[in-house]
């Protein structure tokens, strides 16, 4: 899985001061009902000089949650702090960080529906009256102390927005979801980032590397600099349609941003168990992957190209993917 190009989750290349993020909204490419939505709500808080109400972004991995938060502090012109549900283990580790806010700063928290029950708990009155109970001693001789807050913005990122719990999620102000990328956004995400990283690259080249992309910018950015490795010592340094495609099929990815992982898995299941049904523990066991990792990666780009479908009795190839990969369809239903 680390050396999975086509994977949307982050890699370590992707951490770090990364300098083709966009810093503040004009420069966002594509969601543009949440720019201007967003647009909207900071100049209302700017002009009542009061911090954003707290923001909600939820959607697939790699679409932009955490740049489009930095964008926000950014535009508000406050702090931004960022850690990660599963980082804050204890309710003390969040009431150190809520305590060191200043007035109007951000607190970005990523995979917010990871938050442990007690820690998400302490959240609700820092939300919603900016104050903490922090209680101090055990027994017959503890004391509550009541901590009041510097106002700040809370800005939590999820990819599973069914798993927050409806307290949390009711206490958003502002709830905003990310869509998938439409390839000629892509490619437009593909030609500044080009140009950041000094690269040219005209706009078939563009075209054909956000068409493999899978709807998202990360992919999208991961394989332009696969592809300018490619077009630096094998041709004239330019990204062409060409170099583009000799790149990206030596990379082993498709026309439809299909890898040779997916491949192999949708190959296997058509070999061994005749497109299925098949169980997910059968299907993880065949390919050496885990059951979660199918389920959370792999899984949802194959049903959104109508290539894999859940049933009650397990996956099942659809004929779809049968066409794609060049194998007869046998006519097998799904039950």
């Amino acid at each position: 899985m680390e050396n999975r190009i086509m994977t949307s989750e982050y890699l370590p290349e992707d951490e770090g001061d990364n300098p083709l993020r966009p810093k503040v909204l004009s420069e966002y490419i594509g969601q543009n009902k949440i720019k201007d939505n967003l647009s909207v709500f900071i100049d209302a808080a700017k002009l009542r000089k009061e911090p954003l109400d707290h923001v909600l972004l939820y959607g697939p991995p790699g679409l932009g949650k955490t740049t489009l938060a930095s964008i926000i502090a950014n535009e508000m012109g406050v702090n931004f702090r960022i850690t990660s549900g599963p980082a804050i283990e204890r309710p003390g580790d969040l009431a150190a960080m809520l305590t060191n806010l200043e007035e109007g700063d951000v607190l970005f928290i990523d995979e917010i529906h990871r938050l442990p029950r007690m820690v998400e708990e302490i959240l609700y009155p820092a939300m919603e009256d900016f104050a903490i109970d922090i209680v101090n001693g055990k027994g017959q001789g503890a004391t509550s102390i009541h901590l009041p807050l510097p106002h700040f913005t809370l800005i939590g990122a999820t990819t599973r927005a069914g798993q927050l719990s409806a307290p949390l999620r009711d206490r958003f102000g502002v709830v905003l979801r990310l869509e998938m990328y439409s390839p000629e956004e892509l490619a437009c995400i593909v030609t500044r980032s080009s140009r950041i990283l000094h690269i040219d690259c005209d706009q078939e080249g563009s075209l054909e590397i956000a068409a493999r992309a899978r709807g998202t910018p990360r992919i999208a950015n991961r394989l332009l600099k696969r592809v300018r490795d490619f077009a630096q010592v094998m041709s004239s340094g330019t990204i062409t349609l060409k170099a583009a495609r000799q790149a990206l099929d030596r990379l082993e990815i498709d026309e439809l941003g299909l890898d040779m992982v997916d491949r192999r898995m949708l190959e296997s299941m058509i070999k061994y168990y005749d497109g299925g049904p098949v169980g997910l523990d059968t299907i993880a066991a065949v390919i050496g992957e885990e059951a979660v990792t199918i389920e959370d990666v792999y899984e949802p780009y194959l049903m959104q190209l109508g290539f894999l479908s859940r049933t009650p009795r397990g996956r099942v190839v659809l004929p779809a993917a049968y066409s794609h990969l060049g194998i007869e369809y046998n006519g097998q239903m799904m039950l």
